[in-house]
């Protein structure tokens, strides 16, 4: 079950692979993201030495949350992979014109996961292109439940 979904990733990104990732996170956050405080638009996903991150993923702290905590809405969490998906991304992103970004946070099991994809930037006119391909399968669908009646 999806929480929260990346849609500019898929506008901006050509996604090639992708990769599911537990997340280390506080239980104040936990609380926030069942409730729907969070926003991945502007995050993206960060390795350091042998380790990946989340950076820039928006939580918004509950009212109600702990009065001895003081919560940092935007820190950086890491994500939990195994050491050899880890080591297949240190090489892929090392390529040039390679990032990782996340496409959404869901359910699994009864904990948050996040879904990461290893992405290459679209040109302006590559955007516009499959920008006008949406548009087309929409409108077809369109006529086609029109044609059907």
């Amino acid at each position: 079950m999806s929480i929260v979904q990346n849609k500019k990733a898929f506008h901006d990104y050509f996604i090639e692979e992708r990769y599911e990732a537990g997340i280390a996170l506080e239980g104040w956050e936990v609380k926030a993201i069942r409730a729907g405080h969070v926003q991945i638009k502007e995050a993206y996903v960060l390795v350091k030495g042998s380790e990946v991150y989340l950076v820039g993923a928006h939580i918004t702290p509950l009212a109600t949350a702990s009065t001895h905590v003081q919560p940092d809405p935007t820190r950086s969490r890491k994500l939990l992979l195994h050491d050899e998906e880890i080591k297949r991304l240190i090489g892929k992103t090392e390529r040039a014109g390679y990032t990782l970004v996340p496409l959404d946070l869901h359910y699994k099991a009864g904990r948050i996961k996040a879904e990461i994809g290893l992405a290459k930037g679209k040109r302006q006119h590559e955007k516009r292109a499959s920008e006008k391909e949406m548009e087309w399968k929409r409108e077809r669908n369109r006529l086609l439940k029109q044609h059907q009646r």
